[in-house]
């Protein structure tokens, strides 16, 4: 059951964009205008392709160096722990790169492609980049709770049920008609398993929302024949997966998923944006990125993955950190998380001008 909620968003995002493709092939014409020329100043293929491979190896290494940093540098620094003070500050600003990159990078984009006059004046008279987003995040948030549910259901139908007189010194946990004990390894014993649980639905929706965007970032840079387009990217988008790397990683290990699976969702995060990339050097020759189709299917998902990441950042990575009792008793903490998670959203801002 681990990726079934994973695979329900995925169904539901789909679902969601099929109608609205349909809209597109039937009020916009089958080949646009809009595009621009492949003959256009500042293309030069050869020193694009060089760029995209010099890309692939950086974004790769970033993507990979974030994701792993939380999870192995726990077993290095201590400062790196889940329950570090230096683990919340690098968890808020991880939070704002992956809330600026949502509303700053990513919706902007959808708007902006699903309002093309390629696409037909149908799509210019409703906010259809707004509404995806909308329905993306309740989406997630339907995900969030059901599989939340699903989990602590579950925990509950196995724990057996005990006499109040012969506790054996055990913790007790009143479900209003009988009482069962919770048990816990010493080593999360400062985390119940339901925050466990919610921890581990929270880390798979966040990488869902993460791999969609990143696939498409990366297809667009692959496709791109302009260096001067592809330099800025190449670094802009480095810096970006190295802390969305953080970020997951952060929520991975508080998920404290085996082995197995912490190394599949890390690989997964690592190679999506190259593997984007690679598809993007593939069909670059026949690709058409200012197409009806293209516009729409990349506005759709851009939409899609700004409503499940603005939902995550607020309210799984940024409201839970922040409304905690640690979080609250502590000013000095506070302080500091409040200014990375201004670091982080401002800094990944700033990259909008180049990308």
């Amino acid at each position: 059951m681990e990726f079934s909620c994973t695979k329900l968003l995925v169904f539901l995002t789909f679902t969601l964009s099929l109608p609205l493709h349909s809209l597109s092939s039937s009020s916009s014409p089958s080949s646009c205008d809009c595009t621009t020329s492949t003959a256009a100043a500042g293309h030069d293929r050869a020193a694009a392709l060089e760029l995209k491979l010099v890309a692939i190896a950086s974004i790769l290494a970033a993507g990979a160096l974030g994701v792993l940093l939380p999870v192995a540098g726990r077993r290095v620094s201590p400062l790196l722990r889940p329950e570090s003070d230096a683990f919340f500050v690098i968890k808020a600003f991880a939070a704002g790169v992956i809330l600026a990159t949502a509303l700053i990078h990513i919706l902007p984009n959808a708007f902006e492609r699903l309002t093309s006059p390629c696409l037909g004046e149908a799509w210019r008279r409703f906010p259809v980049a707004g509404f995806v987003a909308m329905g993306s995040a309740l989406a997630t948030m339907t995900v969030d709770s059901l599989a939340t549910g699903y989990y602590k259901r579950s925990q509950i139908s196995k724990a057996l049920p005990v006499d109040d007189d012969d506790d054996g010194g055990m913790g007790q946990v009143d479900t209003g008609h009988v009482h069962v004990h919770v048990h816990a390894p010493a080593d999360t014993a400062d985390q119940s398993p339901a925050d466990t649980i919610r921890h581990r639905v929270i880390s798979q929706v966040l990488e869902l929302g993460i791999v969609v965007h990143s696939v498409i970032i990366g297809v667009s840079l692959g496709t791109s024949k302009s260096p001067s387009t592809i330099r800025p990217l190449l670094g802009a988008l480095s810096f970006h997966q190295f802390f969305e790397g953080i970020g997951l990683g952060g929520c991975i290990v508080q998920a404290k998923f085996k082995a197995r699976a912490t190394v599949v969702m890390a690989i997964f995060f690592s190679l999506t944006t190259p593997i984007g990339i690679g598809l993007g050097i593939a069909v670059s020759s026949g690709y058409d990125g200012g197409s009806s189709a293209a516009l729409s299917v990349e506005g759709i998902f851009d939409a899609a993955a700004s409503g499940i990441l603005i939902y995550m950042a607020l309210v799984d990575l940024l409201a839970a950190d922040f409304t905690s009792v640690r979080m609250q008793t502590d000013l000095r903490l506070q302080l500091q998380a409040h200014f990375a998670l201004l670091l982080g959203a401002g800094a990944m801002s700033v990259l909008a001008l180049w990308a």
